[in-house]
């Protein structure tokens, strides 16, 4: 639960204007900043995430060309549905993806906004590889760092506008759009910029038939874990930790969506005059286009969630690169690839073949805490809870005047 202190400094930012808040925007340019490396979101994209590539067999349609700012100096807003119950390998694959379809050609591309729990601990980076989140772009979902990402022009904008409330819903809820943040909507209208949608369809089959428990959340909240899935797969977690990050080979496919300018939905009334609950009615409008459209993708790319015999092909065609590219690879992958960022050295032929595992193994021993039952999460916990911060989580559930959501404990209830 946040501290009374916390709350008010989210208060203070949302009552903040003019030199104030121009003031505030330039002394947090340096959070936003200060952990982007472009050089390691490049090596990540270019020597892992291929190989997570043929397990997801990622479709992104309409994205051959990004959606064009309407005003040069202000960033456009993409808005995705989550998917529910799952580690956010959906928004690790998708950002992949369209980075190198674009070029990395951060003016027409985006940087994420994420739920501060991500980057809160090691434990919520892909099996500890530390700052991930932020050094690929991210930046924490929170009132000054959105005021302050739309106040810069190098680049746009994406965000999960169901907050964690999206990710924690559970296997029932699947594809069932919560309640969106008004925070999209205010920025929008505040910047006369728009807003873009976007439907991630087969996520949801990431971590299939898991739900969701209000006690067991809040248990999990205290290691700074937004969630943990209630499924018959749940109790292996303990005999092998690896599972933590485990994800079904669901067929990702990304659609872009219909364009959204809240201002002419208001009839360009001035931001000034624009009252709460315009903001709030916007808000709905808008997520029930989103959920329209959402349905219709389901519909279309969703019948077949695997595509199993699609999957058996590629197998078949990247024999050699087993296992990293099935999740009982991803130990070894991700820490070699963290070791090797650390050190500086070249990120280049990471693995290949089975001998290389070992190699891997012998250089990174953490890598056998994730098979080892029980006793494996004794090292996992102590590298991954080192220097965890304290956060309010991000959910968007409520909306104060003149700012962002108000931060409130995470909410979850039994499917």
């Amino acid at each position: 639960m946040p501290t009374q202190a916390e709350t008010s400094a989210h208060k203070a930012y949302r009552n903040l204007h003019g030199e104030e808040l121009k003031q505030a925007i330039e002394a947090n340019k340096v959070n936003v900043e200060s952990h982007f490396d472009q050089d390691f979101l490049r090596n990540l994209n270019e020597e892992i995430i291929p190989l997570l590539e043929h397990y997801f067999r990622p479709e992104i349609i309409g994205f051959d060309t990004m959606p064009h700012k309407t005003k040069p100096d202000v960033p456009i807003i993409l808005a995705c549905n989550h998917s529910g119950m799952a580690f956010p390998w959906d928004a690790i694959i998708f950002g992949s993806k369209i980075f190198k379809m674009h070029n990395y050609d951060m003016g027409t591309l985006f940087r994420p906004l994420a739920a501060p729990m991500l980057s809160a601990s090691n434990l919520m980076n892909p099996f500890l590889l530390k700052d991930l989140w932020k050094r690929v772009g991210a930046v924490d979902a929170t009132s000054i760092n959105f005021e302050t990402m739309m106040h810069q022009s190098e680049t746009n904008l994406l965000i999960y506008p169901e907050g964690v409330p999206g990710i924690g819903k559970g296997f029932n809820r699947r594809y069932q759009l919560q309640t969106f943040s008004t925070s999209m909507v205010r920025m929008a209208l505040k910047y006369d910029t728009e807003i873009v949608g976007i439907s991630c369809v087969n996520g949801e089959f990431i971590n299939p038939f898991s739900y969701t428990s209000r006690r067991l959340n809040k248990l999990v909240n205290k290691i700074g874990v937004p969630y943990l899935p209630v499924a018959l797969q749940t109790p292996l977690l303990l005999i092998q930790p690896w599972l933590f990050y485990y994800a079904f080979p669901a067929k990702l496919t990304y659609v872009c969506g219909n364009r959204y300018n809240p201002s002419d939905m208001l009839g360009g009334k001035p931001w000034e005059e624009i009252t709460e609950a315009e903001i709030a009615r916007l808000r709905d409008e808008i997520q029930a286009d989103m959920q329209r459209e959402l349905d219709q993708n389901v519909a279309k790319y969703g019948k077949k969630p695997y595509r199993w015999r699609e999957l058996i092909k590629n197998l078949l065609k990247h024999w050699r690169d087993l296992p990293y590219w099935t999740p009982i690879g991803w130990p070894a992958l991700f820490t070699e690839f963290d070791r090797r960022s650390r050190k500086g050295e070249s990120p280049k032929g990471v693995i290949r073949g089975w001998f290389q595992f070992w190699k891997i193994v012998f250089r990174n021993p953490i890598v056998i805490a994730y098979f080892i039952p029980v006793l494996g999460w004794i090292p996992i916990l102590h590298r991954g809870l080192q220097g965890r911060k304290k956060v309010i989580p991000w959910e968007g559930s409520k909306a104060a005047p003149g700012g962002l959501s108000t931060p409130e404990p995470q909410k979850s209830e039994i499917g």
